[in-house]
């Protein structure tokens, strides 16, 4: 076999492994990456970029349902869904390139198509060709998890990879998991038509706020989902049918498993490698490195949080280590989270419950966009702004409605240093922007403060100064 030397190997073109090795590559690195299947990774091809275009055309036929309450008279929307699934192809075609392997060359990466394994610590065989390098950066991402119930693997089900083969529309999905991805969906598929039931075993988002997550939940039900919570589903028989333990069973022409996702390392051959990886993936420390401190792990091979900005970060993380130097650590304490539902739910930082239960001094501020003048011209007043402070302190913010996920840049900073409460109370922002609901949090959060007794009596002393003779 041909063996050919590089400064950086990476495995895995997803939003970790594409940051890693152009990164690298664009700071004159020998950098080869490594790609078994579709450049772009989970994200780009079965993930959040299908998953947001269809949750867009959902969106449209929503507000032709909603057109009569601004005066505007509709018929009900026909949805031709061969038109949608060519949507969210387009989609993700004007997206690929971004990702593709022409890209990726211009900034200096070689990309080689193929199955990679380890033949020891430094060598990666791929193809017939052994790469050996000094750095090696993991980012092999992960599979849908499928709960061992009982007939679900002798019926045709659905997981976030192959929904998008889907050429009709279902009459009846049947979700199994109301996470981000479960929630979603269903709103997106009961929005173009579908009849949907959404089961899961717990709470429905459960790690969200629970405030926000009822207002989220509450509009999934009034737009027709049948939500089952604290339900576990016993087994599945012949036709689709979802037996539970509690209720009727549920008859559904579709089946959608969105009960997480599992890292993938098999294959690898990680042991040639010095590598075990955990229950959850690879254990990596604070700079993205494996207990073999020369291969790196990034994404969601490793054991954590399964975001594609949190791979992105990682391997930004990795290029500083690799390429410059720098004892570069990764943010693990205020990871943004958004699930983009209408309306959206995102969150940084500890929501309210998790930080009382961590005890301390715990203070919330909640500006709702019910008082935002841009939300009620808009119709979409439900939600709000959530600031959770502990001991004074800002720790993490929640935002339920129309463009929340955006709305949390400026707290990004806040908790980051960049910008602080005060800053962000003061700043001008226009009108009428659903930016305001922030400032007023952050203005709430010091109202004690700038109306102290102390402020109060300065003030009365420089009003008494300026008495009129």
């Amino acid at each position: 076999m041909r063996e050919d030397r590089y400064d950086v190997v990476v495995i895995g073109a997803g939003a970790g492994g594409l940051t890693a090795a152009g990164g690298c590559a664009l700071y004159g690195l020998r950098t080869a990456l490594i790609e078994r299947a579709r450049m772009g990774g989970e994200c780009l091809n079965t993930g959040c970029v299908p998953s947001k275009a269809l949750l867009a055309a959902a969106a449209a036929a929503q507000g032709v349902r909603e057109a009569g309450r601004f005066g505007i008279r509709t018929t009900s929307p026909v949805v031709d869904f061969a038109a949608v699934r060519a949507h969210v192809r387009r989609a993700v075609d004007t997206i690929a390139p971004h990702d593709s392997v022409e890209t990726m060359a211009r900034y200096g990466v070689e990309v080689i198509t193929g199955s990679a394994r380890f033949l020891s610590p430094y060598r990666v065989a791929v193809n017939d060709r052994i790469l050996v390098a000094p750095r090696i950066v993991l980012a092999t991402g992960s599979r849908p998890a499928v709960p061992p119930i009982p007939g679900l693997r002798d019926v045709a089900f659905l997981t976030n990879e192959t929904l998008w083969d889907l050429d009709i529309l279902p009459d009846h999905l049947a979700i199994l998991g109301a996470g981000a991805v479960g929630v979603e969906m269903a709103q997106a598929f009961v929005r173009l038509g579908a009849a949907v039931t959404l089961i899961d075993a717990g709470l429905p988002l459960a790690r969200a706020d629970r405030d926000a997550a009822a207002i989220v939940l509450a509009t999934l039900e009034a737009e027709g989902v049948t939500i089952r919570q604290n339900t576990k589903v016993t087994r599945v028989g012949p036709g689709l049918a979802i037996h539970c333990d509690g209720g009727d069973p549920v008859q559904a022409s579709h089946i959608l498993v969105a009960t997480g996702r599992q890292a993938v390392t098999d294959g690898l051959d990680l042991d040639r490698a010095g590598l075990t990886p955990g229950p959850d993936g690879l254990v990596i420390d604070a700079r993205c490195r494996t207990a073999v401190k020369h291969i790196y792990a990034v994404g969601d091979c490793r054991a954590g949080p399964r975001l594609t900005h949190v791979a992105g970060h990682e391997g930004s993380v990795v290029v500083q280590n690799i390429a410059l130097g720098l004892p570069a650590k990764a943010e693990r304490r205020h990871l943004p989270q958004a699930i983009y539902t209408h309306p959206e739910l995102a969150q940084l930082g500890p929501t309210e419950a998790e930080a009382r239960a961590a005890g301390g001094r715990v203070e919330v501020d909640i500006a709702p966009f019910a008082d935002d003048d841009r939300s009620v011209a808009e119709g979409t007043p439900s939600g709000f702004v959530k600031l959770v402070r502990v001991g004074g302190r800002t720790a993490g913010v929640t935002i339920v409605g129309a463009g929340a996920g955006d709305l949390l840049l400026p707290w990004a900073q806040v908790l980051a240093g960049g910008v602080s409460r005060f800053g962000l109370s003061g700043a001008i922002v226009a009108y009428p922007t659903r930016s305001e609901r922030s400032k007023e949090a952050a203005f709430a959060s010091l109202r004690e403060q700038l109306f102290s007794p102390a402020l109060k009596r300065w003030a009365r002393l420089l009003a008494w100064t300026r008495r009129v003779p």
